[in-house]
């Protein structure tokens, strides 16, 4: 059976410059949560999230230079499972210091593949852990917290998952579930619903079938940005073909 990482970052920010200052993972009874000292300044609006300042990282080490680096190096070399929730985040933080996982899956990915029925309002991972009331002491935005609920609401998307895919988990292979998620994981997501502008609330079938005008310049504004909306141009660009 294969091995899964839970891993959570904090970073100076969200930005093509912005490094990672807190690494914290869980990979069976090893398990980390360190401050690192970044190569450039903490944001005030991610410290405002995170709670992260500069004083708290002043004498810290380099990641660069860490033995946590070199673990998650020698977990990957192993054939560890990358497990985050938008993991695209946590996985370009960690490939600006080098370390490039070769599998990954991601919770936010599997929690919308499964949303066919539109039961989650939305993918967050907080939203998640109170939809499947989940009851653990875990700060929201701290980085081992958040991995304490990662764990947590995994095996759930997992049962669901199982579910979805095979109907129930009799004489399923764990390692072929697996695979299957790191194989979603690597593609775009298909949205469901919006959550934001004038149809927030409202699902993508439903705008599809009255304002056509609306995707098509929704797809346009989003191509001309395409950084981080791999997801949204998947969606419009299949359902506009279909109507």
């Amino acid at each position: 059976m294969s091995k899964l990482l839970f891993l959570d970052v904090e970073a100076t920010g969200t930005e093509k410059e912005d490094r990672l200052i807190q690494v914290a993972y869980k990979i069976e009874d090893d398990q980390c949560n360190k401050l690192f000292k970044p190569p450039v300044p903490i944001k005030l609006s991610a410290m405002a999230v995170h709670h992260t300042t500069e004083k708290m990282v002043a004498d810290k080490e380099q990641f660069s230079h860490s033995q946590t680096k070199e673990n998650l190096l020698r977990y990957n070399n192993e054939g560890a499972i990358f497990v985050a929730h938008n993991a695209k985040y946590d996985l370009g933080m960690l490939a600006k210091e080098g370390v490039v996982f070769n599998k990954h899956i991601c919770t936010m990915k599997i929690a919308r593949y499964i949303n066919s029925d539109n039961r989650f309002e939305n993918h967050q991972m907080q939203y998640l852990r109170y939809f499947y009331g989940i009851e653990i002491e875990a700060t929201a935005h701290d980085a081992f917290g958040d991995i304490l609920v990662l764990e947590q609401v995994f095996a759930k998307l997992y049962d669901d998952f199982v579910k979805k895919e095979y109907g129930n988990s009799n004489g399923v292979i764990l390692d072929g579930v697996l695979n299957r998620m790191i194989e979603i994981s690597m593609q775009p997501s298909l949205m469901t619903s919006f959550n934001f502008g004038k149809y927030n609330g409202k699902t993508v079938e439903q705008v599809a079938s009255i304002d056509r005008g609306y995707l098509e310049w929704l797809l346009d504004m989003k191509t001309q940005k395409p950084e981080g909306e791999e997801d949204w141009i998947y969606t419009l660009k299949k359902v506009l073909k279909k109507i």
